[in-house]
């Protein structure tokens, strides 16, 4: 196919995609679920064939994950990987090892090969990130609790793509596991050779030219020098023989850390849409919606058992460590789905004899839909969240217990981010007696340099607050960002204290109405001070500047 047949080719895909999505958009659904939906109508097997490119695009359509990564890598430096907490990335470990145990032996009931039902459980226990990041950030939520859980299993889950990518290959290699060792060796230090090199040209090199005030003052440039980085350490990667999207993100957190990432999120947000349009149109394309028809009660069925399986895995282990069982159901319902990754794993699965165009066609199918259905369940997710956590008192150790019931506070603020810290200020030269809860670390550190009693813990649980002894409070201040969280903490509150003034943040206006009418005696709004603190700023410049 020639370049302006290929051209023509993408524009139809993006074309059937923008009218989809445009309908799920007034469906309110997300318009990701309008591109599978058009790949799925336009191009592969038994649809009305009118895009013939899928292997062209499908080469596109990898760089649109590769620039998620990279741009989420911005999102999150070291320090903030980190900050996710250890529970919470050991979590992400066993979410890969005991989820593919289970459908390794799901695979082997069904009749699957050893070597087979390892491959079907590698390309299932992945997620997908570019749905659930994309959703998530969309409904404000990557912040929230169930938010940071699903980017640290998501992003153990990229790394794990790696070793996944080398051990189907071997798997079907018929030479035995003699040269099992030396490749994965090989592998090791391939990766340890491209982390290397990206770090010293990154920061020894890129960013020294992008603080130089030629190349940093000229927009042009920049974005240049972004798509560069984002593309070359992509290319890096894949030619060391790892995945690209981790070297895409492993570039992104490198440039976290310095002055311009908030500038090159911005250059590659456009690129990375198409690309990743062209993606989710491209996954259409390689399932065939005659045989899903044809077998609608099977793929029905698989994908029931994928969602139940991988919700149900993630919810225990993320209770087990500590989570509350709403969070850690949240949290399942966010990593349900069958990730990007799984294609590539299948086709691999396919050249070495793992599997048939069956099994293929029958994990794609099952795949489309978890995917189709992982925004309804994201969206869903967080109230559900907040029902579960105020209905179930989880059970405190004993150290937790005793903190609580020792502590005598006046005053409680809940979350100490910048709103909480602003809240703080206007406490700390007070007689009442000040308590701060906070789900992070950073937070309760502080709370504690500040001078107030600190303790990390989530306070949607109806056990932590029942052991404050609310009922001797005076005042209450909510600043969680997340409505639904805050919208049941204020329930259990107003039950728990009626005596007390209760302060609720409000990021959006719409909610306010909300919040008053279930107890809040004073609801501040992010939106309300914003234009505030922009009026005053106006003012100042017209007193600077009289006309």
């Amino acid at each position: 196919m020639d370049t302006w047949d290929l051209l023509l080719q993408i524009v139809l895909l993006l074309l059937a995609c923008f009218a989809a999505g445009g309908v799920m958009v007034m469906l309110r659904q997300s318009p990701l679920v309008g591109f599978l939906l058009a790949g799925l109508l336009v191009g592969g097997p038994g649809s009305f064939a009118i895009v013939k490119a899928e292997s062209e695009i499908e080469g596109l359509a990898e760089l649109g994950v590769a620039l998620l990564l990279f741009s989420l890598g911005l999102e999150f430096s070291w320090q903030r990987v980190l900050g996710l907490g250890t529970r919470t990335l050991i979590a992400g470990v066993l979410q890969v090892l005991v989820t593919m145990a289970v459908f390794t032996l799901l695979g082997r009931s069904l009749g699957l090969g050893f070597a087979g039902s390892i491959a079907c459980s590698a390309m299932i226990t992945l997620s997908s990130t570019a749905t659930a990041v994309g959703v998530l950030a969309d409904r404000s939520l990557l912040d929230s609790p169930m938010g940071r859980n699903s980017i640290a299993v998501l992003l153990v889950q990229d790394m794990a793509v790696v070793p996944l990518a080398v051990l189907i290959p071997l798997l079907g290699n018929s030479s035995g596991s003699g040269a099992m060792l030396p490749r994965i060796l090989g592998i090791i230090l391939a990766g340890g050779g491209v982390v290397v090199a990206l770090y010293l040209l990154l920061n020894l090199l890129a960013v020294r030219v992008m603080k130089m005030r030629s190349i940093g003052q000229n927009r042009e440039l920049m974005v240049l020098l972004s798509v560069i980085v984002g593309l070359g350490a992509t290319w890096s990667a894949h030619a060391a023989g790892l995945s690209p999207a981790l070297g895409a993100f492993v570039a992104g957190m490198y440039l976290g850390n310095s002055p311009f990432a908030l500038q090159i999120r911005a250059d590659v947000a456009s690129l990375k849409i198409v690309l990743l349009t062209l993606f989710f149109g491209t996954v259409g394309l390689l399932a065939d919606p005659l045989w899903m028809f044809q077998n609608l009660t099977t793929v029905l069925a698989l994908a029931l058992m994928i969602l139940t399986v991988k919700v149900l895995v993630v919810a225990v282990l993320f209770r087990t460590s500590g989570a509350p069982s709403g969070t850690s159901l949240a949290t399942g319902l966010c990593l349900g789905s069958v990730g990007e990754f799984a294609f590539v794993l299948g086709g691999q699965a396919i050249e070495v004899g793992l599997l048939t165009e069956s099994h293929f066609n029958a994990i794609v199918s099952a795949s489309i839909v978890s995917l189709i259905l992982t925004p309804t369940l994201i969206t869903v997710a967080p109230g559900l969240a907040a029902w579960l956590n105020g209905r179930v008192n989880e059970p405190l150790d004993g150290n937790s217990r005793q903190q609580l019931a020792k502590q005598q506070c006046d005053c409680l603020i809940i979350g100490y981010g910048p709103a909480g810290r602003g809240a703080g200020t206007a406490l700390t030269h007070c007689a009442e007696k000040v308590m701060v809860i906070d789900l992070g670390a950073e937070g309760v550190r502080s709370a504690h340099a500040a001078g107030f009693h600190a303790m990390q813990a989530d306070a949607s649980s109806g056990e932590v607050l029942q052991h404050l002894h609310l009922e001797r409070l005076r005042l209450v201040v909510i600043t969680v960002p997340g409505f639904h969280d805050s919208m049941a903490m204020l329930q259990q509150i107003r039950r728990m204290a009626p005596n007390a003034t209760v302060i609720v943040r409000s990021r959006y206006s719409l909610h306010q109405p909300e919040f008053l009418a279930a107890g809040a005696d004073v609801v501040a709004g992010d939106e309300a001070e914003v234009g505030q603190a922009l009026a005053a700023a106006i003012s100042r410049q017209r007193t600077l500047h009289p006309a």
